[in-house]
């Protein structure tokens, strides 16, 4: 009878058994929990830095528009007999324009060109851009909508003895869901097409 006993106690487990089992289960179920938790963040991270990367393709296409119907004004001004167009006339021609050599600035690509373009205050600082906003149809603009987390901003800079080439600078910034602050930032080199 006696032998009988040990059978029955060795198949059943004991509670120090039963306490590992759980533990190990535990550590696995919150290292497949951790990974997942890291594998949202980066998808956050992913979507938020391609919304970046839109706001800026969409600053530099616009500043490019601007410049280009510059170039076709001047083409209707000069056959009209008229005295032409600077290239960089609202964009950085003199220094009352929003976008001057050195200043930081915003563009509303929902705006006419004539008024896409306002100075953030203080013009020498990128983080006194306000943040965008987000409209009902979707579109990023300043005036109205629902307000997001990216701040743009542009800058424009000559090229040492170069008055047909200048550099055009855009950033996108962000507050992370990982709270810190990210940015991404595109130089693009524009040139006078005439």
């Amino acid at each position: 009878m006696k032998n009988l006993k040990l059978k029955n106690k060795n198949k059943a487990f004991t509670l120090v058994e039963t306490l590992v089992a759980i533990a190990i289960l535990s550590i696995s179920v919150l290292a497949a929990s951790a990974a997942v938790q890291n594998s949202l963040q980066s998808s956050y991270y992913a979507r938020d830095e391609i919304t970046a990367y839109y706001l800026i393709q969409e600053a530099v296409e616009y500043v490019r528009n601007i410049r280009d119907g510059n170039a076709l004004a001047n083409i209707s001004s000069l056959s009209s007999g008229g005295s032409g167009v600077n290239w960089l006339s609202g964009i950085s021609l003199n220094s009352g324009d929003p976008c001057y050599f050195g200043n930081f600035c915003t563009i509303d690509a929902t705006k006419p060109p004539a008024s896409a373009m306002t100075v953030c205050s203080p013009a020498n600082s990128a983080s006194s851009c306000p943040y965008l906003n987000q409209n009902g149809s979707g579109l990023f603009t300043y005036s109205a909508g629902t307000p997001t987390k990216f701040r743009r901003s542009l800058q424009i800079s000559q090229v040492p003895g170069d008055s047909n080439e200048i550099i055009l600078t855009v950033s996108v910034s962000w507050n992370s869901s990982a709270n810190h602050n990210a940015n991404v930032s595109v130089q693009e080199w524009l040139f006078n097409t005439r």
